[in-house]
């Protein structure tokens, strides 16, 4: 009877600790000897379990938990008083300081370490931003939570899924991984490897990403940069690309400031213009976007393409900007091209020496922070002149040419090679102050020199020394299919020429001056010289003549200077 009422007293007093639970408040030591405190706050029903792997409480009905400044509710709770791990089980919801909320199905919650595994429905906000998915690793002191089975989060506007997730709640900081998809009203993004801020807007890409923008109008890939949405600044690293609106620009490193309105591209560039059928290699460019001004620097090459035929142009640099109408009404009214270009030759110049003070400077890149905004907004529609600076070089199958400098305007599809200019077509060669070509579609379509003309025509084989020659001081030339058909040049025109019987066979050498001349080309030869005005001429037997010194007072003969290959261009 006795040992009955010892097993009765027993009874009752783990009934009186039972009942009152619900104000007891428990401290477990943990493996860092920290002092870890769990409240129960409230609860309807307790039961005690003993067993081999420890004590547990559960708690029944309306349960409240609270560690420190966090408050875990939910139907029912299991705790193991051995390790101090909880299980929590229905409507569960997590509520800490600051406003951060998370819910979920079902919790499995260690104290010790203050981490909590989400399970069913899995949401977690900090009022502002929101984050859901089936299941998640969440730490209740750091604010990271992690997931590995897709999840979603969606910041204002913007939804991000990711195959894996980390959201940092405190930092705003989200890393994503496995087919990140970004959803913006004005942007769509496709990551295997990016972050993004919810509160700065900044997103990194740390591997294969795609951004689609504009309404498709534009396209990047890239495998490593930041895009910076508030700001209107990216930059990537590693090789990228841009296609925006029928342009296309790839390279190893890509800048954008937008504001300053400024983009920068270094390492291997390739930009393609498909209105314009134009593609431009180099190893730098430097856009500014609002003044349409651009820099293309280290060994830049333009290509461009009309059907079978492309023409390449080499300098060491490439400028273009809109042109912009500042000729008078009695400008006009003079010959249009000389004004054109002694404007072009001296923008050329004060081009090129503002672009010696910045080469002086010996900075390989630009300081593009220090840049001041681009507060200039050039007309949009005004057409673009492109200029070569020194060293240039011109290569298609039907035209070869040399210069220091060159400039091609849209507005009159017209190429200016200026400074030492040569352009070869063929077997013929052209010389003058400066040469001027008219394209049509990219083909040439008339050549213009408007001082010291000179063209040279190799006569027989090339061995022989003989070369047809025409000079004075304007020279107007036709062209079919990229080859001179017939010249004019006046006035003061001199010739020498290589005179043929029917046969085929030559005869002599016709010298002839006057005051106009013009001359016929057939098979890339010359065919015939018509003299206009106040013409002299003679006629000697070519045993006679002084072939080595029979040559004009401009004479100068310059196939060493020709290139001979596109790939010379990219050399």
């Amino acid at each position: 009877m006795k040992s009955y009422r010892y097993i009765y007293l027993y009874a009752l007093c783990c009934l009186i600790c039972l009942v009152s639970v619900g104000t007891v408040s428990y401290a477990q030591k943990s493996d860092t000897t920290d002092k870890i405190t769990i409240h129960i706050l409230r609860n309807r029903v307790v039961t005690f379990t003993k067993t081999d792997t420890g004590d547990y409480f559960r708690f029944i009905g309306d349960v409240i938990m609270q560690q420190g400044t966090d408050t875990l509710y939910c139907d029912s709770l299991i705790q193991n008083k051995t390790t101090n791990v909880l299980q929590a089980f229905s409507n569960v919801r997590i509520a800490q300081d600051g406003g951060t909320q998370g819910t979920c199905n079902y919790l499995r919650y260690t104290a010790s370490t203050k981490v909590a595994f989400m399970q069913g429905d899995v949401t977690i906000t900090d009022g502002k931003n929101k984050l859901w998915c089936d299941e998640l690793t969440y730490n209740l002191g750091t604010k990271i939570g992690l997931y590995d089975n897709s999840g979603t989060l969606q910041a204002d506007s913007t939804i991000v899924t990711s195959s894996w997730g980390a959201y940092n709640v405190k930092s705003k900081e989200a890393h994503f991984k496995g087919d990140a998809i970004i959803k913006d009203p004005k942007y769509h993004t496709l990551s295997q490897d990016m972050s993004y801020n919810t509160e700065t807007k900044l997103t990194r890409f740390f591997a294969k990403s795609l951004v689609v923008s504009d309404s498709g109008r534009s396209i990047l890939q890239t495998t490593s940069g930041y895009y910076d949405n508030q700001e209107g600044i990216a930059g990537f690293d590693k090789p990228s690309s841009v296609w925006y609106d029928g342009q296309y620009i790839e390279s190893d490193t890509l800048y954008y400031n937008k504001k300053k309105g400024l983009s920068y591209a270094y390492g291997h560039v390739i930009a393609v213009d498909t209105g314009h059928h134009s593609t431009l290699f180099c190893g730098r460019v430097i856009y500014y976007t609002k003044k349409r001004v651009m820099w293309a620097l280290d060994k830049p090459v333009l290509q461009t393409v009309n059907g079978a035929d492309t023409l390449y142009l080499r300098a060491d640099t490439f400028y273009s900007a809109p042109v912009v109408n500042q000729l008078s009404k009695k400008a006009k009214s003079k010959d249009s091209t000389t004004i054109t270009t002694t404007a072009l030759k001296a923008e050329m110049t004060q081009a090129s020496v503002e672009e010696g003070k910045k080469n002086r400077k010996k900075k390989k890149e630009p300081e593009v922070a220090t840049i001041a905004e681009d507060t200039t907004v050039a007309d949009s529609t005004a057409p673009l002149c492109f200029v070569g600076y020194h060293h240039v070089k011109i290569f298609s199958d039907s035209l070869q040419g040399v210069c220091d400098s060159i400039s091609y305007t849209q507005s009159d599809s017209t190429i200016r090679m200026i400074y030492n200019p040569v352009a070869w077509s063929r077997n013929s060669q052209v010389t003058g102050d400066t040469i001027l070509m008219r394209l049509d579609s990219n083909r040439i379509k008339y050549i213009y020199v408007p001082n010291n003309a000179l063209v040279i025509s190799l006569a027989g084989p090339a061995d022989a020394g003989m070369y047809d020659q025409v000079q004075g001081k304007t020279l107007k030339g036709i062209f079919k299919n990229n080859t001179i058909t017939d010249l004019n040049i006046y006035p003061n025109a001199e010739s020498i020429y290589y005179v043929k019987d029917d046969h085929g066979a030559y005869i002599g050498v016709s010298q002839s001056k006057s005051d106009k001349m013009r001359v016929f080309f057939e098979n890339q030869k010359i065919k015939k010289i018509l003299q206009i005005k106040d013409v002299h001429q003679s006629l000697t037997p070519l045993q006679k003549a002084d072939i080595p010194n029979t040559k004009l007072s401009r004479f100068k003969w310059t196939p060493e200077r020709r290139p001979q290959s596109k790939e010379e261009l990219f050399e």
